[in-house]
């Protein structure tokens, strides 16, 4: 009866760090890519980005710092899903958590070039070549994401006390993550053909995994009152 009961308040601490944890990648995620990277770095304009850069060094090393953030959260949400998932079907929660699990670890190496941008920073090509680095690796890591999405996605369907609709929009969104980054990576001479269809499908992309955590985070906050009943309908 007491293992039972740490089970479900097991579950519930895991969805409770999921929901917290993605909410927090999310405002992360904004900052350092959607607010830093995308006002410092230009494209194809080395000169460009060395001066915004050195203009605004301090603004850079927050912007990786918000990436640890990231890279710490997501290592998070890798134990969590599993932990969540794991009375769905246990071999299919373990593949969730491992796939998360290596796309973070890319992540990793994607951070360490650009902190390697960082140190680089008194030299133009030098930065530029790191940066660079940075975006072609976590475009790589972001096509393990997209399986990953849909690997969650997949499992959510089969459970009883998840919506239906969670699974659906996670699926949705790992399958637009995939094919946006594989066309990144193999078919480089489409790029602005693939990024006309990444400024289109980015709200429906994220939109799952940004829903699922938010319910996640509900039924945790709920479920504290109904302990030791099922929290999520498992019994």
């Amino acid at each position: 009866m007491m293992n039972m009961s740490f089970r479900k308040v097991s579950q519930r601490t895991a969805a409770l760090v999921a929901g917290i944890s993605l909410l927090v990648m999310t405002l992360a995620a904004f900052f350092s890519y959607g607010y830093v990277h995308s006002s410092l770095v230009v494209a194809d304009d080395v000169a460009g980005t060395w001066s915004n850069i050195q203009a605004s060094l301090g603004l850079f090393r927050l912007g990786i710092a918000g990436w640890v953030v990231i890279v710490v959260t997501d290592l998070l949400v890798s134990w969590a899903f599993y932990r969540v998932l794991e009375p769905v079907n246990k071999r299919m929660a373990q593949v969730v958590g491992g796939l998360r699990l290596l796309y973070t670890l890319i992540l990793a190496v994607a951070v360490f070039q650009l902190a390697m941008a960082e140190i680089r920073a008194t030299d133009a090509s030098q930065l530029m070549a790191s940066i660079e680095s940075f975006e072609a690796t976590w475009s790589f890591g972001l096509i393990v994401f997209g399986v990953h999405l849909v690997m969650t996605g997949l499992t959510a369907l089969r459970a009883t006390y998840i919506p239906r609709i969670l699974g659906w929009l996670l699926i949705a969104g790992g399958a637009g993550y995939t094919l946006v980054h594989s066309l990144y990576q193999f078919f480089p001479q489409w790029d602005t053909t693939t990024a006309t269809i990444e400024t289109f499908g980015s709200v429906p992309m994220m939109a799952g995994e940004l829903a699922f955590g938010l319910w996640l985070l509900g039924k945790a906050i709920r479920a504290k009152r109904a302990l030791p009943a099922s929290w999520l309908g498992v019994s």
